[in-house]
């Protein structure tokens, strides 16, 4: 068995658990969207201002909330089994998000997305420094 170096980084495990957790909240959202009324519409509280824009498209949003649950989940997997498809799809959700935060600042929505676009930007450096994308086959 060959020695990994990346994969022994408490950063390594942050980002695997990171996809999970993400998953697990857009299952949140997606659940609260596709099935309006239940005792999980509540968690909206932390964040109304996305509701109030994300409600009126219901089970269209709902369903592609699925879609990313999906591609989280399986990034997660494939990021912990150290495939290069599960680090490629990394890859390219944290890219993604930077593109929207990079949207949302030129829209006028300085603060959040400024900050999306630092913490984004920071996982995407991290991601494609050689030593981590050198342990994944």
């Amino acid at each position: 068995m060959r020695h990994v170096v990346g994969s022994k980084t408490t950063g390594f495990t942050a980002i695997g658990v990171f996809l999970f957790f993400g998953a697990m909240m857009a299952s949140l959202a997606a659940a609260t969207l596709l099935w309006r009324g239940s005792a999980l519409d509540r968690i909206w509280a932390l964040n109304p201002r996305a509701y109030k824009q994300l409600a009126p498209l219901g089970r269209t949003v709902g369903i592609l909330f699925l879609l990313l649950v999906a591609a989280l989940a399986t990034a997660g997997i494939g990021w912990f089994r150290r495939r290069l498809w599960g680090w490629r799809l990394a890859v390219v959700i944290i890219a993604t998000q930077l593109l929207g935060d990079v949207v949302n600042c030129v829209r006028g929505d300085l603060l959040r997305g400024g900050i999306g676009v630092i913490i984004a930007g920071a996982l995407l450096l991290f991601l494609v420094q050689p030593k981590i994308r050198a342990t994944f086959t």
